[in-house]
């Protein structure tokens, strides 16, 4: 499947804050991007445990409130809010850690839908290391998926690791991660350690060498 990867970058909107949560230093990444159908059709997609799969991966658990999920290979956590149509709220819960996301849909009124994602975490060694493309880029390679399953729900899910080992897979995420890099400068990182989170998050998601901190 040919997949306009710089159309795709070009409709994610990125964003970064830094805030307190429970007391402690904390970062909110956030994504927003429109798509091209209904709020019912997107409301299902992400959050019904049979669509999941076919634009992400296998989900297993109770996807309604205070039920807990887990993400096949990845986070599990808790429903934590649920509002049908409007916004979903989950402890995304990996390697020992916590973290927060939320995800809010809205009706463009004119044929389109934008969901707006947010992923808060406490302030860490990893944070310094990354930056906010630890989780942005992984988001925003998830709603690119989204996208293509919205564009062609018959479609077969393109493989995750072909994508990620061609060239404009990698090219890619090497776009993102410097994206982000500029969205955490806007926030007021210092540039210099902006940029060096950027291509180390290049090198996490292309398995190249990780420059140390």
């Amino acid at each position: 499947m040919e997949i306009d990867t710089q159309g795709h970058l070009s409709a994610m909107g990125r964003s970064v804050l830094y805030l307190e949560r429970d007391g402690k230093g904390a970062s909110a990444v956030i994504l927003t991007r429109s798509f091209a159908t209904t709020i019912e059709d997107v409301w299902e997609a992400m959050t019904t445990i049979d669509r999941i799969p076919r634009w992400a991966m296998p989900v297993s658990g109770d996807l309604e409130l205070g039920g807990r999920f887990q993400l096949e290979g990845n986070a599990g956590g808790t429903v934590v809010e649920c509002e049908p149509l409007s916004r979903v709220s989950v402890t995304w819960e990996f390697m020992g850690d916590v973290s927060w996301v939320d995800v809010q849909f809205a009706d463009d009124g004119a044929g389109s839908v934008t969901v707006t994602v947010t992923h808060t975490a406490i302030l860490s060694p990893f944070w310094d290391d990354f930056g906010p493309g630890a989780v942005g880029v992984g988001w925003e390679t998830a709603l690119l998926g989204l996208a293509l399953h919205i564009a062609d729900p018959d479609a077969e899910k393109p493989d995750e690791m072909e994508f990620v080992t061609s060239p404009e897979g990698r090219a890619y995420i090497e776009c993102s991660s410097e994206a982000w890099g500029q969205a955490s400068i806007a926030a007021g990182t210092d540039a210099d350690a902006a940029q060096a989170a950027a291509r180390r998050t290049t090198g996490f998601y292309t398995g190249e060498p990780v420059e140390p901190a």
